[in-house]
């Protein structure tokens, strides 16, 4: 028998709750998360190096902090790897993960055990926000499909010892102790034994798993990298001569990972997947940062776990600051590190409704400058 509503309110209000009272003062909240990641960083020797212990204020760590990137962190992530965490973490890393390397070389990443709690905290956001927002609670009563890229890829030299690690959807999936409450099918162990390639050839034998796997199955969602589900939809239509709309009765599909989900993808998802909601999220390897907060077509930032900057045409400002139009390079300070430019573009929509619409690349910049002025002339 299903709980209650009021049960199930007082079990999921613990993960939600902090984010839906950060969107009421979000300057609030992000001087409280400032306040804590200074501490954290006052424990490495790179926060040592910027005076740490001399932050109070936003302008403060602005002036001390200087902005970083991944070619940046090398120098520091190479110490971690040799024991040496504490050059730039806080807390010795539990795994190391890896980017899809969609725009370039992939990237190798630490995750602390706070990374990880917080990663699984407000990766559970947007499937609990859709759940009471629309009082659609058959999203946990059925099973989700994993359809998630291999946790187990290379070897590394970590401090003489040998570890393993792999594509960061899978780990973290693999890791999430959501997982073991709401059914992931098939397990991610099940997926990494049919091989870490990422060719047409392997992914065909990841989506015929899913396929067998879930067809008998009460399948209520799906949760991932937005092409790999459109992907998989296209492969059971080629191969089963059907759409999954006609084998399972989705709740909603959770998208991640590429920009433009809701005008580029959302269409066509439900082309194969049926009419229902597309819930937009943003995240990455380096944290879970904004969900779709309700059916307008953004993101909403999780103001009360990462600090937010953005990089404008007329300086740094904090993203909550931004009015509507406003845009920039996106910088996000987080348990892990400070002052980190992701290399994503995000616009204001105003009231705490954010797109993040790109890449940090020319062709991008280009479009979205003859977007604004189209608008504009409009206008």
């Amino acid at each position: 028998m299903m709980p209650d509503e009021e049960s199930i309110n007082s079990i999921l209000q613990p993960i939600i709750g902090p984010w839906y009272k950060s969107l009421e003062n979000p300057q609030k909240a992000q001087e409280q998360v400032l306040s804590e990641l200074v501490k954290k960083y006052g424990c490495t020797r790179y926060g040592e190096k910027c005076n740490a212990s001399q932050v109070s204020t936003i302008a403060d760590f602005q002036a001390h902090f200087p902005v970083i990137n991944y070619l940046g962190l090398q120098p520091y992530l190479a110490q971690a790897k040799e024991g040496d965490y504490q050059a730039i973490l806080p807390e010795p890393p539990e795994c190391w993960v890896m980017t899809r390397g969609s725009t370039g070389k992939s990237k190798v990443l630490p995750a602390t055990q706070t990374h990880l709690k917080q990663i699984f905290t407000c990766g559970a956001r947007a499937l609990i926000n859709y759940a009471l927002r629309k009082k659609n609670f058959e999203v946990f009563t059925g099973v989700i499909l994993n359809l998630n890229f291999p946790s187990s890829v290379h070897t590394m030299d970590q401090n003489g010892k040998q570890v393993t690690y792999g594509y960061s959807s899978g780990t973290y999936a693999r890791l999430n102790p959501m997982f073991d409450r709401v059914s992931l099918l098939p397990r991610q162990e099940e997926i990494d034994s049919l091989g870490s390639g990422i060719h047409r050839k392997d992914w065909e034998r990841r989506f015929e798993l899913v396929y067998q796997k879930a067809l008998d199955k009460d399948v209520t969602a799906t949760m991932g990298v937005t092409p790999v589900i459109l992907a998989f939809a296209r492969y059971i239509q080629r191969v089963h001569g059907k759409k999954p709309v006609d084998l399972w009765k989705l709740q909603a599909l959770f998208c991640t990972s590429v920009r433009k989900i809701q005008f580029k993808y959302g269409p066509i998802l439900k082309k194969y997947f049926g009419d229902m909601p597309v819930v937009e999220m943003y995240t990455a390897t380096e944290g879970v940062f904004a969900q779709q907060l309700d059916d307008l077509p953004y993101v909403t930032p999780n103001f009360d776990t990462y600090l937010f900057e953005v990089a404008t045409g007329k300086g740094v400002k904090m993203l909550h600051e931004l009015k509507r139009g406003e845009w920039g390079r996106l910088i996000i300070s987080s348990c892990m590190f400070p002052r980190y430019e992701i290399g994503d573009l995000i616009e204001a929509a105003g009231k705490n409704y954010y797109r993040v619409f790109g890449r940090n690349n020319s062709l991008t910049l280009l479009e979205h400058r003859l977007y604004r002025a189209f608008l504009s002339w409009l206008l």
